[in-house]
């Protein structure tokens, strides 16, 4: 479905423009309060073959962005999901064609950002890297089950990380494994707490190789 003419997001590219055609294209949305210029300190660990968008998030807030304002930690307002989602995909509109497939990687509050997509056009990803978040609940999504057959998808997190709300944790855990319908591969990394290590970086570089973006 086309989407209405928006401003693009201001994007950190991991290769030149002339270097793009053909490579998978990986999508990946920082967390709150961050922006594309520090997340974009994983790229060396991700496949060298990928081209890598590291994207800002649209709401300025504590001296970084956010994808949506929220009703609570992990609890998307619905509307400004909905805006920060129209805003991705008008923009993805104009580069997927020249990449050979699109995947998503999302921490935290990118996690919820990334389910947001995920969730409203499964059909344009070929896989999805879900990190210390939740999926956004109650944002007026569809979550029927089976809503994300065919799409691989990589579930990283300390379990004993205490910033996101336990009950989002479980209800994402339980549709992903029973309903989602997706090729899940799930992780946990003792002692990560919030953050994204080294250990969790080798599985994510394994798993987009596999899945060829």
């Amino acid at each position: 479905m086309p989407h209405a003419e928006q401003t693009p997001p201001v994007v950190h590219w991991s290769r030149e423009e002339a270097g793009r055609d053909g490579t998978p294209l990986l999508v990946a949305l920082h967390g709150r309060g961050a922006d594309e210029r520090s997340f974009s300190e994983i790229a060396p660990y991700l496949p060298e073959e990928t081209t890598i968008a590291f994207v800002r998030a649209p709401i300025a807030e504590g001296g970084g962005y956010a994808w949506f304002e929220n009703r609570g930690i992990g609890r998307p307002v619905a509307a400004s999901l909905a805006a920060s989602s129209g805003q991705l995909f008008c923009w993805l509109d104009a580069v997927a064609a020249r990449h050979s497939s699109v995947s998503l990687l999302g921490f935290s509050g990118g996690m919820a950002m990334a389910g947001g997509l995920l969730l409203a056009q499964p059909e344009r990803f070929a896989s999805a890297v879900l990190l210390s978040g939740t999926l956004p609940w109650d944002a007026g999504l569809p979550e029927e089950p089976g809503r994300l057959t065919g799409v691989r998808v990589l579930w990283g997190r300390d379990a004993a990380d205490t910033v996101i709300p336990a009950d989002l944790v479980t209800r994402t855990g339980a549709w992903l494994r029973e309903q989602s319908g997706a090729e899940l591969a799930e992780r946990t990394y003792p002692a990560l707490g919030h953050a994204i290590g080294a250990g969790e970086l080798d599985d994510i570089r394994v798993f987009l190789t596999g899945a060829g973006g």
